[in-house]
């Protein structure tokens, strides 16, 4: 056995200070999910599970480890609407993280404007520099080898309308740096944020 690898079987534990599982899945992009209700109900809440996952139709999907209030939201109304998390916006999307009851919306807790969307009645978050509206196309069960459910749903939605802060578009092209996103990392407060020192190049093989 090579000493210099430390090896671990998850289902035995890892053996270590800190899972690793996340930090090394990362950094990951951030799923920020408004919802409604079928009352009218807002919630806004971040998921550290997150990612695109089909160019045509556009798909993006997020996992809540738990039947969460925006899990419950989009069984009703198959909709969601995901934001994009940046720098400049941190610190209020960390706070749509507390444990509140449903009817206490996170859009007044962290100060955070409820903007209409166009193609849903879901809101989206309007200091946001980026937007997806979503409707609902799958939501999954996750389950173990063992065949058992655990308490985790996949979520994916297909995007069906797109906002994206024209001082984004630099001759037509989308500026991932100046729209400053933030990454979640593997430790309980660790975040990442691109920066153009960080940019390179690189063309696939023909």
């Amino acid at each position: 056995m090579n000493e210099d690898i430390h090896f671990y079987e998850p289902s035995k534990g890892h053996g270590l200070p800190h899972d690793p599982f996340n930090a090394i899945v990362g950094p990951r992009p951030i799923g920020w999910m408004s919802t409604q209700d079928s009352e009218g109900r807002l919630n806004l809440a971040p998921y550290s599970f997150f990612n695109a996952f089909n160019y045509t139709p556009p798909i993006i999907g997020f996992a809540s480890i738990g039947a969460k209030d925006s899990l419950r939201n989009i069984r009703q109304t198959g909709e969601f609407v995901w934001n994009l998390a940046t720098r400049p916006l941190a610190e209020q999307m960390n706070q749509t993280c507390a444990a509140v009851p449903p009817d206490v919306s996170e859009f007044e807790l962290a100060g955070l404007t409820p903007g209409a969307s166009r193609c849903i009645k879901a809101p989206r978050v309007a200091e946001s520099p980026v937007s997806f509206e979503c409707k609902l196309t799958q939501l999954l069960q996750l389950q173990g080898l063992d065949g058992v459910p655990v308490d985790t749903w996949l979520v994916l939605g297909e995007v069906v309308g797109i906002h994206i802060a024209r001082h984004l578009l630099k001759d037509g092209i989308y500026d991932t740096v100046t729209a400053q996103p933030i990454l979640r990392a593997g430790g309980p407060a660790d975040y990442f944020e691109i920066t153009r020192d960080n940019h390179f190049k690189m063309y696939r093989p023909r």
